[in-house]
């Protein structure tokens, strides 16, 4: 097949927009681009200015170029006979059709293919499918971004790359993909059949390469092969080595294989504490800056004891994130210089892993809500399944509604077979609890965590240490997991799996199943399940008005983003409830009643036709739909907990965002304070806990830390150890720290019009100076919004983009990657990018901190904590609000220095932190940066300075 890959830059995205430029690719049968065709083409109307920002193209360069019926008079000849491909091609498809309209030609009747489907189904683990970012993935020379001919050559390249990835597929692979798309009159359809016929003309091939089972190519083996990592015979690797011995194996190793390998003070410090922790069975709390290599200052010892006592480590991190870092850096790194072989595996929440059983039934059944969508969404997964040694969710880019669609394949214990499962040796989740039940070190997350000790410790397994990463975030997530939370969307998932309508659903399915048996009791069956449909039915228009009527009860708080969840809130008090809760609590009530008899029916039915159907496709169905039915039990019991709102431990809220309204909903109900169950839980049960993270002290003290976790006893008792290892890095070089100590203040979370304009002219002054590279954190998101548009117009003739958290469309990580790739830019952001983001090197010169991050004090869990610690005659605003505060500053100005060559400056707005007696609180706890004070107008051309002094240096 010939193909034509065609790019149009165009005035705008509408219908009646013009055509400026074009681009076409030509790709021959030997898949030789055997042309570029490129051209400028005169609109007749002015270029808007954002459009020659996005392209480079300018009203000059269009100027004299040809009129669209000349450029179409080249363009018509070259697509006769071809495929036409394009990057998101419908966009393209519908500016040729109306130029081939309006210059008086037939339509373009011929097949049409997209890229970015290609790249999904080929490559289903990239991070983006944007053409400037898959084309640096792919080695692909793409110099002049959004030029047409240049965007066509890089699609043309992308679509010689998909090519060939789905020839080198196992043939039982291409084979499902035609299946998956032949019901789909599409011309995606059209080519996996083609392409189907010629590979099944070729010699069987690739048969070693992939594990064939149940019509599906598998990149891995049965789990029951994968044996322990040092056999059971051998004595212990490190029966005669002691731990510094062991270390100095490994740091002579690592001098092997990367000879810029310096010890650390910080990180020598930190293997010697966490190694005395663990072998003397005592809990640490150690504050490790970034720069230490926290990771392999707790992997290593982590190591030494597993394999040495013989006694597995538990590692738990807050963020995915980091486990994915672990998993593909430190571990491999740690694989290479550890003198012997062990073994870490990753176990993350039951629902990470994809669940074979139900990923065959919805592809043999053709299960899909949404068939257009979920036919890319199920090839993806097909191509997948020849890749992935985890089949973990994790890998997979589903973006869009493919979360839906996880969901109705995931794993999950109510609807596990077990040993009696076909897949039981293949599957994931049960690969994954193998792996670290033979595992020295189990790296887990901190939701995992307490999952486990909800289920009584099942899920883990046994650990008497553990190292928690992250640990600034324990007790938040403690609140979460051991309360409860409970979102709109949990019941109606639910309810529209079992039954969305008489065609869909998993009772429809079960139906459809008993009228093809010949059971007599069949049709009695059908009966009762209609009956539940029903009633199902109902329970959903009751559980959609007391979420409307929940809703209608939340006030808007005027600080958060638009589409935040905690746009609306409202705490819920036993002794003060809403006026008419009566009401509500009568529809739950209903829901309550309902759903108990819809349980109660259920599983009567299932388990009669489980004893008397004798079919195994309907044996998982029934498996399925009993899962279901149990969530929806659970889903019961949580709702007429939270209505009831009687437990006076547990502070009850609720939040939503205004876009969703009450289909937003989220419900909590949390522990005031879990200091106490963590105690109980992990701190008398476990041996050794290690616990570590950048900001876990507050003015060198972490007293903060301690009690709010339930570690005084253990301090008290000299179980507990505090260490704060000194930084890597030079501060006092490397950052200045500057407060404009004149500079006017604020009440609430809304700026005056001086203190706007202020703001305004010292941020666009600054960003002059630094060329950019600026992170300006607010506390609110209204006062963003105040600053964004005056900023803008303030540097509009500087050539410095102004990218806004919520006013710029994107989610956090594509704002930050805007950021990194464009040379001058100033990031406006709230509360999510005050931790977790690292903009290492030049792209950050400068961060700006508008307010100190006080959580707004009429947060349900901080007014509910606060009122405790007024019962217990403390002063909350010094005992919550400040370490909170100083905690999250801490956060947001690690944020500047994230290598040892990095160089910046830090603004701090809020003279709070040199006026008020709790301002030293702030500055104390930082790593020693140079700080200065001076009047607003002094500070641009002192920083001008600093700035140029590290030039010099």
């Amino acid at each position: 097949m010939k193909f034509a890959v065609l790019d149009f830059e165009t005035t705008g995205n509408q219908s009646a927009d013009e055509i400026i430029q074009v681009g076409l690719a030509i790709i021959e049968e030997d898949q030789s681009i055997s042309r570029v065709y490129g051209s400028y083409v005169n609109p007749g109307i002015p270029i808007p200015p954002f459009i020659s920002n996005l392209t480079g193209i300018t009203n000059s360069d269009v100027e004299n170029a040809p009129s669209l019926e000349e450029m179409m008079m080249e363009l018509v000849p070259m697509l006769d006979d071809v495929v036409l491909v394009g990057h998101n091609v419908s966009f393209d498809f519908n500016f040729l059709q109306n130029a081939l309209d309006r210059c008086g030609y037939l339509p373009y009747s011929g097949r049409i293919l997209d890229t970015i489907d290609f790249l999904k189904i080929c490559f289903p683990s990239l991070t983006t499918y944007q053409l400037g970012l898959v084309s640096t993935q792919f080695g692909i020379v793409h110099d002049r971004p959004h030029q047409a001919d240049s965007d066509a050559l890089a699609t043309a390249h992308v679509l010689l790359k998909c090519l060939d990835e789905l020839i080198g597929l196992p043939l039982i692979t291409l084979q499902r993909l035609t299946e998956l798309f032949a019901d789909e009159d599409s011309d995606l359809a059209w080519y996996f059949d083609d392409l189907c016929r010629e590979k099944e003309k070729e010699p069987a091939q690739d048969l070693e390469s992939h594990n064939f089972y149940r019509q599906l190519a598998l990149a891995v083996e049965d789990w029951s092969d994968i044996s322990t990592p040092r056999n059971d015979e051998d004595d212990n690797p490190l029966k005669s080595m002691d731990f510094p011995q062991f270390l100095a194996e490994i740091e002579e190793r690592l001098r092997a294989i990367m000879p810029q390998y310096e010890a650390r003070e910080s990180q020598s410090m930190m293997f010697g504490e966490v190694m005395n922790a663990l072998e003397n069975d005592k809990h640490l709390l150690i504050e490790a800056g970034t720069g230490t290599g926290k990771s392999l200052g707790y992997l290593i010892p982590a190591i030494y004891q597993s394999v040495k006592r013989e006694s597995k480590v538990m590692v738990s991190t807050h963020t995915i994130n980091l486990q994915e870092q672990l998993r593909e850096r430190d571990i491999p790194l740690l694989t290479q210089v550890v003198p012997f072989l062990f073994k870490a595996a990753i176990f993350k929440g039951r629902q990470h892993y994809l669940c074979l059983r139900k990923f065959e039934h919805k592809i043999n059944k053709r299960d899909f809500v949404n068939p257009k969508e979920d036919v890319i969404l199920a090839a993806q997964m097909i191509v997948w399944l020849a890749q992935t040694e985890t089949g973990d969710d994790e890998e997979l880019n589903l973006g869009g509604r493919g979360g839906d669609f996880w969901e109705t394949v995931s794993s999950d214990s109510d609807s596990c077979l077990g040993r009696a499962c076909p897949w039981f040796r293949k599957c994931y989740y049960h690969r994954a609890k193998h792996e670290a039940g033979i595992a020295d070190v189990v790296i887990t997350n901190h939701s995992k965590l307490f999952t486990d000790v909800k289920a009584g410790h099942q899920l883990l397994p046994a650990y008497e240490h553990l190292v928690i990463d992250e640990a600034h975030h324990l007790e938040e997530v403690a609140g979460k997991h051991l309360g409860l939370h409970m979102r709109y969307f949990t019941v109606v998932h639910t309810l529209t799996r079992l039954y969305k309508d008489n065609r869909n659903g998993q009772f429809p399915a079960l139906i459809q199943q008993l009228r093809s048996s010949s059971d007599e009791k069949a049709s009695d069956w059908t009966v009762v399940i209609d009956r539940l449909c029903g009633e199902l039915v109902e329970v959903k228009e009751h559980w959609d008005r007391l979420n409307d009527m929940l809703f209608a009860l939340l006030p808007e708080r005027s600080d958060a983003a638009p589409g935040d969840t905690g746009q609306f809130v409202l705490r819920l008090q036993p002794n003060k409830k809403p006026k008419d809760w009566d009401v509500l609590a009568a529809i739950e009530n209903q829901i309550y009643v309902t759903l108990g008899e819809v349980t109660r029916k259920a599983e009567k039915m299932l388990n009669d036709i489980k004893d008397n159907l004798d079919d195994f496709s309907a044996d998982s169905l029934i498996t399925d739909i009993s899962g279901l039915i149990k969530d929806l039990s659970n889903e019961r019991e949580d709702l007429h907990m939270f209505m009831a709102l009687s437990d006076i431990g547990n502070v009850y809220w609720m939040e939503a965002n205004g876009h969703f309204r009450s289909k937003s909903l989220q419900m909590y109900a949390v522990p005031v304070d879990v200091s106490k169950q963590l105690k109980e839980v992990f701190f008398d049960k476990k041996k050794s806990i290690i616990l570590t993270s950048a900001t876990l002290s507050i003015e060198k003290s972490f007293q903060y830390m301690i009690e709010n976790l339930g570690l005084q006893e253990a301090s008290d008792n000299g179980r507990l150890v505090t260490v704060q290892l000194p930084s890597p890095f030079r501060y006092r070089d490397q950052a200045l720290l500057v407060i404009p100590r004149d500079f006017p203040s604020v009440k609430g979370s809304v700026g005056d019009a001086l203190f706007v304009e202020t703001l305004v002219k010292s941020l666009a002054d600054t960003a002059i100076v630094t060329q950019g590279r600026m992170l300006v954190l607010f506390t609110s998101y209204r006062m963003l919004r105040q600053v964004y548009e005056p900023l803008r117009s303030a540097l509009s003739s500087s050539d410095i983009t102004i990218l806004g958290q919520g006013v710029d469309t994107g989610s956090r990580s594509k704002l930050i990657r805007r950021f990194q790739d464009s040379s001058a830019s100033v990031l406006l952001g709230t509360s999510s990018f005050w931790e977790g983001i690292d903009i290492p090197g030049e792209a950050l010169t400068c961060l700006a901190i508008v307010r100190l991050p006080f959580q707004p004090p009429n947060h349900p869990l901080v007014e509910a904590k606060s009122e405790l610690l007024k019962q217990q005659k403390k002063n909350p605003f010094m005992k919550l609000s400040v370490p909170q505060a100083v905690i999250r500053f801490k956060q947001g100005f690690g944020r500047l220095v994230r290598t040892a060559s990095d160089r910046g400056i830090v603004i701090v707005y809020d003279t709070r932190v040199i006026e008020s007696y709790y301002g030293k609180h702030f500055l104390y706890s930082l790593p020693g940066p140079k700080m200065e004070h001076m009047p607003t107008n002094q500070m641009v051309s002192r920083i001008s300075e600093w700035l140029h002094e590290g030039d010099k240096s």
